[in-house]
């Protein structure tokens, strides 16, 4: 999945080797620097860790199950 085919706020499933030695986890693209995709990151789910993009290989859309609300654990 190419990276200019990322969208903010939406999770999905990646890797990487530079962090979490190449297994796959779910991530979430971040604006919280800026609204320009030359400011996006990877927000690590449950933390306040931040990565960049060009770190991770996406992989696809991770899509919440149907009908189970979803919760972030700082919630």
């Amino acid at each position: 999945m190419a990276i200019a085919g990322l969208v903010p706020g939406k999770l999905y499933w990646a890797s990487s080797w530079k962090h979490f030695d190449g297994k796959i986890t779910v991530v979430e693209v971040s604006s919280v620097f800026g609204e320009d995709p030359d400011y996006w990151t990877v927000a690590v789910i449950g933390s306040d860790q931040h990565y960049m993009l060009g770190d991770f290989e996406f992989i696809a859309i991770a899509e919440p199950p149907h009908g189970i609300p979803m919760r972030y654990a700082a919630e």
